[in-house]
């Protein structure tokens, strides 16, 4: 069978190191050389001719991170590799999937032509902010979901007085697969902005008297929309809130937000890394779960078992 070589960006080596250690092989030798002025090469220390090689690294502050990963692409592309796989667990950009208004630009259909074009063939990300986006690539995407990480954690607490909420009416898609699949009811928060990161009102549509309510959202950046909504849940008369996202991006005043809030937990995965430390987040690994799909797909194996939990 054809060798397989796993290599790690920058940031994301303390994930990296986890998926290599659930797939039992050693990451491959790469250094990052960079020049005065900041700029990077990637440098790869061992022969990958022929090989299924596998680049790890989330795109969070999106730019610096997404331009080592097409590096490493394109270093590995020209050191002759079989078959290059980039793993994303965070694809950065992503909130940029439409022309929402005049003159601006897709920016994740760019991103998606950038990977291509670096010499990426296969794609392995999880929970896209749009299942569509899936669709901006030429060439296969692995799309993981948190689901086969969360159905097993919740299922092992009392889910009794548990109702399932959307913090907005995009994500409504998402909470219910949540709902679904406990049986539980679902509620919908419709959130309106006047701009970005900005929530000017929030309307609770359900009934959550004395209910746990449990958010569910696919990432949290300045965590506006969660707090918010977990304030008027509670205003609604529910027991408790806490939350569960994918990505914790957590930037501007979120860690902050987050300890003011009336969330009692917020589950996040380790997709990103986060900056502080907060006794209401809760880290849960994505390393064996992508580890699995690793192998899978390099034995030919089908993946859509890891679809879902």
């Amino acid at each position: 069978m054809v060798e397989v070589k796993l290599f790690s960006g920058t940031k994301s080596r303390y994930l990296s190191e986890q998926i290599a250690d659930f797939y039992q092989q050693p990451l491959g030798e790469l250094e990052v050389h960079r020049f005065s002025d900041g700029e990077m090469q990637p440098v790869i220390q061992e022969s990958v001719r022929g090989a299924f090689v596998f680049f790890i690294q989330s795109t969070f502050s999106p730019a610096e991170n997404l331009m080592e990963l097409l590096l490493m692409i394109d270093a590995g592309k020209r050191a002759s590799a079989g078959y290059i796989t980039a793993v994303i667990p965070y694809f950065g950009y992503a909130r940029q999937d439409r022309k929402d208004k005049p003159r601006v630009p897709i920016s994740a259909k760019l991103v998606a032509d950038l990977l291509e074009a670096a010499g990426a063939n296969r794609i392995m990300t999880m929970d896209l902010h749009a299942d569509q986006i899936q669709g901006f690539f030429n060439i296969p995407v692995d799309h993981l979901q948190s689901e086969a990480i969360y159905f097993p954690y919740l299922a092992e607490q009392d889910m009794s007085n548990v109702i399932f909420a959307s913090p907005d009416v995009g994500g409504v898609k998402r909470a219910r697969v949540y709902a679904k699949h406990f049986n539980r009811n679902l509620v919908i928060c419709d959130k309106y902005r006047k701009r970005a990161n900005e929530i000017a009102g929030m309307t609770v549509i359900g009934d959550v008297e004395g209910a746990d309510v449990i958010l569910v959202d696919d990432l949290a950046d300045t965590a506006g929309t969660l707090c918010r909504a977990a304030e008027a849940i509670l205003e609604k008369g529910a027991r408790s809130v806490r939350a569960l996202c994918t990505h914790p991006v957590l930037s501007g005043k979120a860690y902050e937000n987050i300890e003011n809030s009336h969330l009692t937990e917020l589950l996040v995965c380790d997709t990103i890394p986060l900056l502080h430390q907060s006794p209401k987040i809760k880290v849960m690994s994505t390393g064996k779960l992508f580890a699995r799909a690793i192998r899978n797909t390099h034995e030919h194996k089908s993946i859509s078992a890891l679809f879902v939990g």
